[in-house]
């Protein structure tokens, strides 16, 4: 009995280690280059912003530059597994970076572990200023061919999108900060506002007094600060309009901002951006209309920068409840705490403009 044991034993064994030979084999072959050098064909692959690793397993596949997708997975998840060329990756797991690359059937899975990690792909450079709104911003990304103006704007008001980054308000319109993006083509909409808003979030974690808030909060904030920035022109007066601004709140009266009739004319009835707010469209009756109505309007009206938001959120202590535009070259202003100097300051009413209306 115990030689008939010792017998299967050794043949399990046997079979054990031809299994385990085969897979090493199997292994060795799958993180290997598909063709041999000068027999390969060259692919365009897209890797956008927010792709996992098992999706980009599944075009490399169908496009024939590697010949299995779960080694794929293996290989870019656990590196010290890659039996390819060792090339530095075998210490640290695939750094995945989104963009645009010319991928060969004669790469080993290192080389392309390599290619996708390096940064070195195509990408769109667009830059958005301080006070675009989700409007602005959309034709601007459809312009640089990123992605449809609908798809954007569809994904800005996605309720299921806000919920995934605990927005409280009804669309990203202040949540998608204006910086300097390198965007891969063809991105979906969704992928561009989550990339947006994720640096939003980056942003702001610099901002201690937005630390802990709530989501509430932090949307007044955002609100208030979409406001300052369509008003402020010199950034050093920024934190004084915030004041004011905090001031009216407090006492329950109305902001008065020109700017949220700018937002009225301009993203709501689609009007040309006005030199001068008149009196007729002070009298325009919308809930964004701060001059009818105190307290702030339902949702931010452009997406402000790091100097609104931290205006906001450093406010100073001031007695102003009023501020006039004095210098239109220099984009000063003047700042009182009675109606009286206020209005002695003179009677027009200028909006501030972008860089790009």
């Amino acid at each position: 009995m115990n030689k008939k044991i010792a017998k299967m034993f050794k043949v399990f064994f046997a079979v054990l280690v031809s299994f385990a030979a085969c897979l090493y084999f199997y292994w060795v072959y799958a993180c290997g280059a598909v063709n041999s050098y000068g027999t390969g064909h060259t692919e365009r692959i897209e890797v956008p912003y927010g792709m996992t690793i098992k999706e980009i397993a599944a075009v490399l596949k169908e496009k024939k530059l590697i010949h299995n997708e779960t080694v794929f997975y293996l290989a870019a998840r656990y590196p010290f597994l890659d039996k390819s060329e060792m090339n530095g990756l075998q210490d640290s797991k695939f750094n995945l970076k989104s963009g645009v690359y010319e991928v060969s059937s004669e790469m080993g899975l290192s080389e392309i572990f390599n290619l996708l990690s390096s940064g070195t792909q195509e990408y769109i450079k667009i830059s958005i200023p301080e006070g675009f709104s989700v409007k602005k911003i959309a034709k601007k990304l459809a312009d640089g061919k990123v992605c449809s103006e609908k798809d954007f704007i569809e994904a800005a008001n996605s309720k299921p999108l806000l919920a995934e980054y605990n927005i409280a308000a009804d669309s990203f319109e202040g949540y998608l900060f204006p910086d300097t993006y390198f965007f891969t083509p063809l991105m979906s909409g969704k992928q561009a506002v989550k990339f947006m808003a994720d640096n939003f979030f980056s942003k702001i974690a610099d901002i201690p007094s937005f630390a802990g808030i709530s989501p509430e909060e932090l949307n007044d904030n955002v609100i208030l600060a979409s406001i300052v920035e369509k008003e402020y022109r010199i950034a050093s007066e920024a934190p004084l309009i915030a004041s004011v601004f905090k001031n009216r709140l407090d006492k329950n009266i109305g902001l008065y901002s020109c700017a949220t009739i700018e937002y009225i004319l301009t993203e709501i009835e689609g009007q040309p951006h006005p030199d001068v707010i008149t009196y007729e469209n002070l009298q325009i009756s919308s809930p964004y209309n701060t001059y009818k109505w105190a307290g702030l309007p339902p949702g931010a009206i452009c997406n402000p920068g790091m100097i609104a938001l931290k205006a906001v959120a450093d406010t100073p202590k001031t007695n102003y409840y009023f501020f006039r535009l004095t210098d239109l070259q220099r984009g000063s202003h003047s700042f009182s705490s009675d109606f009286r100097t206020h209005i002695e300051e003179g009677q027009l009413l200028y909006t501030k403009k972008t860089s790009e209306n």
